[in-house]
C-alpha cells in the first residue's frame, strides 16, 4: 500500500463525488470548459465547507462511455477541472475516467496534483456496459512507475457495478479481494449492482476477512443507512445521496450533505 493510502485510512473517510459536466465531444456536451470548471469548483467548496474528507471527480455525464480508450479532449478536460479544484480546496482529490480509462485517469491525476484514482477492470475480465473489459493491473502499475506516479494511490473496484460477471461466476468476492491485493492495489471498492444501489453486507464482511487492504463502499450509502455499514468499511464514496433529490444528475445539496455529516459525527 502506498503512503497516501496508509495515512488516509487511519480513520474512516467520506469521499464526495463530483460528476463533471459532459466534456467536449460527448453527446451531452453543452457547456464551455470554463463553465464546467466553475460548477466543479463550487461543488468542491461545498464539500469542504460541510466537512467531507475527500473529493472524487468522475466524467459520468459523458454517456455513452468508451471502453478504455478515451480521446485527448477528455483527458485534457478532466485535468483542467482537477487542477482548478485542487487550487480551490484543501482536500485530497481523486479521478475516475469512464469507462476503465485507468491510465488516462492516472496521467490526469499526476498532472493535476491529485492523490488517488478509482479504477475498474483491475483484476479479472468482465462484460461491462461498454463491452468486454480485460484486467489491466499489470499495464496500469507499470505505467504508474514509468511516469513517476507511485505516490498516487490506486483504489480498485471488484465485481464492479453495471457489469456481468458470468465469466468469473466461479470466483467469490474473497477471490477478487485476494487477487487485487496480490496485484498491489491500494484499496478495494465494493458496490451494489448499479449506481445508488446498496452493497451486500455479506460481501463486505467476506472482503474484510480476505484482505488487509482498506475496503470502501462505492454505491448506495445514505444518511439513513450508513449506520448499518459503518463497522464494515474503511471509507464511503457517496454520490447520488449528496445530490439534489438524491439523483446523481443534479448538483450537490448542502442540506443533504450537512445532514449526512451530522450522522457521521455521531457514529465517530
Amino acid at each position: 500500500m502506498n503512503k497516501f493510502a496508509e495515512e488516509f485510512f487511519k480513520t474512516k473517510k467520506i469521499i464526495g463525488m463530483i460528476h463533471v459536466q459532459a466534456l467536449p465531444g460527448t453527446p451531452k456536451h453543452g457547456k464551455s470548459i470554463e463553465e464546467i470548471i466553475e460548477i466543479a469548483v463550487q461543488e468542491s467548496k461545498i464539500y469542504q465547507e460541510c466537512g467531507i474528507d475527500a473529493i472524487m471527480l468522475e466524467n459520468m455525464h459523458d454517456v455513452p462511455y468508451l471502453n478504455r480508450e478515451v480521446g485527448p479532449e477528455i483527458i485534457a478536460g478532466m485535468t483542467a477541472v482537477a487542477k482548478e479544484v485542487k487550487r480551490a480546496v484543501n482536500l485530497p482529490c481523486g479521478i475516475q475516467i469512464l469507462a476503465g480509462a485507468n491510465q488516462a485517469a492516472l496521467a490526469a491525476a499526476l498532472a493535476a496534483g491529485c492523490e488517488f484514482v478509482r479504477v475498474e477492470g483491475f483484476v479479472f475480465s468482465h462484460i461491462a456496459d461498454e463491452g468486454l473489459m480485460n484486467a489491466d493491473a499489470g499495464e496500469l502499475l507499470r505505467f504508474r512507475h514509468k511516469i513517476g506516479a507511485e505516490h498516487i494511490a490506486v483504489f480498485t473496484d471488484i465485481k464492479k457495478k453495471h457489469s456481468s460477471h458470468a465469466i468469473t461466476s466461479d470466483l467469490s468476492i474473497s477471490d477478487f479481494a485476494k487477487a487485487a491485493e496480490f496485484f498491489l492495489s491500494d484499496s478495494i471498492i465494493i458496490t451494489g449492482k448499479s449506481t445508488a444501489e446498496k452493497a451486500d453486507i455479506a460481501d463486505l464482511i467476506e472482503a474484510k476477512e480476505s484482505t488487509k487492504l482498506p475496503v470502501l463502499i462505492g454505491s448506495g450509502i445514505t444518511a439513513e443507512n450508513i449506520s448499518e455499514y459503518w463497522n464494515y468499511a474503511d471509507g464511503f464514496i457517496v454520490g447520488s445521496h449528496f445530490k439534489e433529490e438524491g439523483k446523481w444528475q443534479n448538483g450537490v445539496s448542502k442540506e443533504r450533505i450537512t445532514k449526512f455529516v451530522v450522522k457521521v459525527k455521531n457514529l465517530r
